[in-house]
């Protein structure tokens, strides 16, 4: 048989003791919100944050680019030349692949 100190004797092996132990393994192992599950939502957590703080730069970005191309006739003609392969009449068009 263990030998165990009076305090622990007196306190744990009480109803309300063992009670007590079984709840807090229950708490922090058992159950579905659990400590390992909570640091793993935090840490998904950050990871959305960061993604949301890219896409709002990108649809920044793409807000302004389409600003631009909506005020500028000259600007609109070169991204279409350069993303369609658009051309006017008689004129060729190379393109140079790097």
């Amino acid at each position: 048989m263990i030998k165990m100190p009076k305090w622990v004797r007196g306190k744990l092996l009480t109803k309300w003791g063992i009670t007590s132990v079984l709840f807090f393994i229950y708490i922090l192992l058992i159950n579905e919100h659990n400590l390992v599950q909570h640091f793993q939502n935090k840490a998904k957590l950050q990871q959305l944050i960061k993604q949301k703080e890219f896409l709002e730069e990108k649809i920044e970005a793409d807000q302004t680019k389409i600003q631009e191309l909506q005020t500028n006739q000259k600007n609109l003609e070169k991204f279409a030349r350069e993303q369609f392969l658009m051309r006017k009449e008689n004129e060729d068009v190379f393109v140079v692949v790097e």
